[in-house]
């Protein structure tokens, strides 16, 4: 399976792509980051980031596409490009057919290094471990998607139904499904007004 991660940003979008084989084997297949000028209008900027991750879709043609989901951030203008970043990778997606899924950094940190409070150097360096890579992926949004991408490959897909793949699972999967199966709860209880 060949996953595509994106962390998005309006100047610097990074995309990763890596191959999910048989028992979990990773591989690296690309690293890059889309770039959009501050000097130029808004609508442009988004163009160039849209064009550049249709590209890289076209390019590489993933299984899946693994974004990171955007949450409150203190400076409204940076999560607003985020946003809208994430938006226009999803619907480069969705224009190919290709499922997407939304990790968040916290979810990426404890799939990779089993802390979901794990420092950016920490994620970097087991990127580099787990892909096999000589040097470290720069600048950090390009680490940052490939962290995304490894982190949809090693998600507990079916985890949270329990069951013998559960057993399977490392502790830092396990600890993820946990807090999946707890949101998920308290989603639920939030609708049912609880």
């Amino acid at each position: 399976m060949i996953i595509l991660g994106v962390d998005p940003g309006l100047t610097r979008c990074g995309v990763g792509v890596i191959e999910a084989g048989e028992h979990r084997r990773l591989s690296f297949i690309h690293v890059d980051v889309v770039r959009s000028s501050p000097d130029i209008s808004q609508d442009l900027r988004l163009l160039a980031i849209y064009n550049g991750l249709a590209e890289k879709m076209d390019r590489f043609a993933p299984d899946s596409v693994s974004i990171e989901r955007v949450f409150a951030q203190s400076n409204r203008n940076t999560v607003l490009g985020t946003a809208q970043a994430a938006g226009l990778a999803m619907l480069a997606a969705a224009q190919r057919n290709i499922p997407v899924a939304l990790h968040t950094p916290t979810e990426a940190k404890l799939a990779i290094t089993g802390n979901g409070q794990a420092q950016k150097i920490q994620v970097e360096r087991m990127v580099t471990r787990i892909l096999n890579l000589t040097k470290m992926p720069t600048p950090a949004d390009a680490a940052d998607a490939l962290a995304l991408a490894i982190c949809h490959a090693l998600r507990p897909a079916g985890a949270l139904q329990g069951g013998e793949r559960e057993q399977h699972l490392t502790p830092a999967q396990r600890q993820w499904a946990e807090a999946a199966q707890h949101m998920t709860r308290r989603r639920i209880n939030h609708d049912r007004g609880m």
